[in-house]
């Protein structure tokens, strides 16, 4: 490991208790900090209500000045009833398609992501999945706290423990066959990320209004080493909010997830183009196996400064 990331480790480390709520309330007031949580969501009935539950009464009501200030769920195009349970446990539920519909929209997590940038007014903008299940507000108020307390941090993630069923330590199986690898070859700045693909993360919006937005799942990836680009290591930081729980993917789906992790590090690395976008996957059928060809995730999002409908939001 660099001796810078050895630095960094010790600096710019925490965990969610080192940063009381109290000792968060009373910097937000201060300076007057507005926070945004966003959750992209698809099809997440069983676990979003809850989510949103939980951060309305320990993060919102009750409080002397409220951690959170907007909370919003962006549906994808959710079938089962997403919006209505999160509208019901009282988040601002918004419709992906709905946000910028001059630019039709394409599917993948990185596009809800960008365009809710659109439809936030906050300075910190949180993301947090919405698949969580047994949800703790740590999630949120710790990668939001350093933002608040230390003027020099710009992009916060979260770190934890992600079992794989009852074997503690084995999730997270797309970040280490392809993600950790990557970033300890390519971007070894990183290298000191324990979870660098996780959903939950706080970043300023100032930063965040600069950066491209891969459409889909390679956006966390996307996001992280255009921040060290942009901003560099020092003001990037993680914190320990203890245990993440929540619906994993099955193999297949994780191998299209890989793909796309890999074009868009690919496309860092070279900014050049794919000679075939495409990943081909086998499934068993009655007479032997067939294939199954599935896109490259291939668009990015330009930054959202660029943007005319935000920067006349900005102007207005």
């Amino acid at each position: 490991m660099l001796e810078e990331v050895e630095r960094w480790l010790a600096d710019r480390s925490w965990s969610a208790a080192d940063r009381p709520l109290d000792q968060l309330l009373e910097r937000k007031r201060a300076a007057g900090t507005t926070v945004s949580v966003v959750l992209p969501a698809l099809d997440e009935e069983p676990t979003v209500g809850a989510i949103v539950e939980v951060i309305r009464r320990e993060l919102i009501e009750g409080l002397p000045v409220p951690l959170v200030d907007e909370l919003v769920v962006i549906d994808s195009g959710s079938t089962d009833r997403t919006a209505e349970v999160a509208s019901k446990a009282g988040a601002r539920v918004v419709h992906r398609d709905g946000i910028l519909p001059r630019i039709p929209a394409l599917p993948g997590k990185g596009e809800v992501l960008w365009r809710s940038l659109l439809t936030t007014t906050g300075d910190v903008v949180c993301f947090v999945d919405a698949d969580l299940r047994d949800f703790s507000s740590a999630f949120v108020s710790g990668i939001v706290g350093p933002l608040l307390t230390d003027p020099d941090v710009q992009f916060v993630k979260a770190m934890y423990d992600r079992p794989l069923g009852d074997a503690p330590g084995q999730g997270g199986r797309v970040t280490e066959l392809v993600a950790r690898p990557l970033l300890n070859l390519h971007w070894p700045q990183l290298a000191g990320f324990v979870q660098p693909l996780g959903g939950e993360y706080a970043v300023r919006r100032s930063l965040l209004e600069r950066l491209p937005f891969p459409v889909g799942y390679g956006v966390e990836l996307g996001l992280l080493v255009d921040a060290l680009h942009t901003v560099g290591l020092d003001a990037l930081a993680q914190v320990d909010v203890g245990v993440r729980l929540h619906r994993h993917q099955d193999g297949k789906a994780l191998g299209r997830m890989a793909a796309a992790i890999y074009r868009t590090a690919q496309v860092r690395l070279s900014r050049g183009h794919l000679v075939r976008p495409e990943l081909v996957q086998f499934e068993r059928a009655p007479h032997g196996f067939v294939p199954r060809t599935y896109p490259v995730d291939t668009e990015e999002r330009p930054p959202m400064a660029g943007i005319t409908e935000y920067a006349r939001r900005r102007v207005a």
